[in-house]
């Protein structure tokens, strides 16, 4: 039965971290570490961007939370929870580094309503390019004032 507990703190995990990153696109990129973040709303030369800082960081933290857990009984849990965070962070990676920004040359074409509104919605965040005015914090969640009105 430990194994239900395990997958339920993982999805748990995957399901807070929307709001961890919503929270820290907001707060932490577009607030007092900007500077890292002000190149991904330019365009720019090259592959990597210091917006790449912050992959780095969440890696960080999952590989310590998974190498934590994997070490220290008492603490189990916490090998769950940053394989929730790397999830997580998979997921991130193929939509808003691949599918949105085509770092990676893929054919991808948008055809569901939740793809078409969390794409639109992360467009409209990128037409702002300075720290403050931004809308659409999100990564794999987007309201549904993000999706087109019928025609």
């Amino acid at each position: 039965m430990e194994w239900v507990w395990n997958i339920l703190i993982v999805l748990g995990t995957f399901l807070l971290m929307e709001a961890v990153a919503w929270s820290t696109h907001k707060y932490v990129m577009h607030g007092w570490l900007w500077s890292w973040h002000e190149d991904h709303h330019h365009p720019h030369t090259g592959f990597f961007e210091k917006n790449d800082y912050f992959a780095v960081v969440f890696a960080t933290v999952a590989i310590s939370l998974i190498l934590i857990g994997s070490e220290v009984p008492s603490v189990r849990f916490l090998l769950w929870v940053g394989i929730g965070v790397t999830a997580y962070g998979l997921f991130y990676f193929i939509f808003h580094d691949i599918i949105v920004h085509r770092r990676v040359k893929i054919k991808f074409v948008a055809r569901s309503r939740y793809m078409k509104r969390i794409m639109r919605a992360h467009y409209i965040h990128h037409k702002v390019h300075t720290k403050q005015g931004a809308q659409a914090f999100g990564f794999l969640y987007a309201p549904k004032k993000f999706e087109r009105e019928k025609m």
